[in-house]
């Protein structure tokens, strides 16, 4: 007697027929040809401290490499073999954390082969890091380590929710203690992510507090940049670029003293006094800290204005903040530390040295600091790095 299957049991066993039935060639998918850039590595760094960079454009006509480390220098170009691998190496470079970016026939853009990508509001940009004794300062080294949190907050200066980075200290969450904040601002062409991944700031916090080179502090970290105008900006150097850079630089200062500072003092616990509060800046960022303590001079204990200096004619600058200016007693009674940082190279020394000069003859202590180097975030690093261990001493 033949017993008839279920239906259930008639379907599982279709299913198991066609799972052991070969696939029909026209079912097949095409198989994809290897290339070499499956195993492409990029960049490379080689054990004499030179770096290789590699990248797959086999219909490319010219390709170059340009990063931090070469300052004004033209980009590298890069070589193309029979495979359509474009491939130059550049060192030996000195230890640090570097930026790169690729320009493949005329077109800007980051390393495919490379994850560590810098953020930034008008480009992007790869990033890798070169061991080595210079670089220790701001390694991933095997000590404490705090948080860097996202934080959203809302924005009555521009009517909407706000970003920002804050680090705090290991330990902050367990304990009862107050600290110290220093606002730490970014510069043009980036947001308030690039203090925690180019800026390197959690792990130069970390190692100096290992050492008991600084004092345990929050660190927030702002989003600077404003939306880019839908019409073309004023033509730079011209009356109407100042005025609007002037302006720009006014409301974020507005947006720091009356939104950014209330909502870290309630949300965190900070001491709410000048002596517990340090603001440094970085080129657009060093503007806005200028703006900050010009506008607001009784609520910042330290400052540091890092490649930013006087824009615009000094006499007009000079008229705009006469009021900051002409109560230097009042600014050396409030201000422990008024620090300005600048490379030989920096396209902006010019500014920055007239800051210091304007400063002094106004009777406005301060302390000019000249690196070498230019515009980069090589020496930005560093001046974090030699700022935070004088803070709130």
């Amino acid at each position: 007697m033949v017993r008839r299957r279920s239906g259930s049991g008639a379907i599982l066993g279709l299913l198991w027929l066609v799972s052991i039935m070969p696939p029909q060639a026209s079912a097949q998918l095409p198989r994809r040809q290897p290339t070499p850039n499956d195993t492409l590595i990029s960049p490379q760094v080689l054990p004499d401290r030179r770096v290789t960079f590699r990248i797959y454009a086999p219909k490319a006509s010219e390709v170059s490499v340009a990063g931090d480390w070469l300052g004004t220098s033209a980009p590298v170009k890069l070589e193309r073999d029979k495979q359509g691998v474009w491939s130059a190496s550049v060192g030996p470079l000195t230890p640090d954390f570097y930026s790169y970016a690729f320009t493949v026939d005329g077109v800007r853009t980051v390393d495919p082969k490379n994850p560590v990508v810098k953020p930034g509001t008008t480009s992007l940009a790869s990033m890798f890091f070169l061991p080595g004794k210079e670089a220790e300062f701001q390694d991933n080294k095997n000590v404490p380590h705090g948080d860097i949190r996202k934080v959203w907050f809302q924005s009555t200066t521009r009517d909407t929710q706000r970003r920002m980075h804050i680090y705090t200290p290991r330990g902050y969450d367990s304990s009862k203690e107050s600290y110290p904040v220093l606002y730490l601002l970014h510069g043009g062409g980036d947001e308030d992510s690039g203090w925690s991944t180019i800026g390197r700031a959690g792990f130069i916090l970390d190692n100096l507090l290992a050492e008991k080179k600084a004092k345990p502090m929050l660190v927030v970290m702002p989003d600077g940049s404003f939306p880019r105008p839908a019409n073309p900006p004023p033509r730079p150097g011209t009356p109407e670029a100042d005025k609007a850079i002037a302006a720009a630089q006014e409301r974020f200062a507005n947006e720091l003293v009356k939104d950014i500072i209330p909502y870290v003092e309630k949300n965190y616990r900070v001491p709410a006094n000048a002596e517990n509060r340090a603001l440094a800046g970085l080129s657009m960022g060093g503007g806005q800290t200028l703006a900050a303590v010009t506008s607001y001079p009784d609520r910042f204990a330290y400052v540091g204005v890092w490649s930013a200096g006087i824009f615009g004619k000094a006499a007009d600058y000079e008229k705009r903040n006469a009021a900051f200016l002409d109560n230097a007693d009042r600014v050396n009674q409030v201000v422990k530390l008024f620090s300005i940082s600048v490379g030989d190279k920096d396209f902006l020394f010019a500014r920055a040295k007239g800051l210091s000069e304007l400063l002094t003859r106004h009777g406005i202590k301060n302390e000019l600091h000249v690196s070498g180097g230019g515009h980069t975030w090589i020496n930005w690093r560093q001046y974090l790095h030699d700022l935070a261990p004088l803070l709130f001493r």
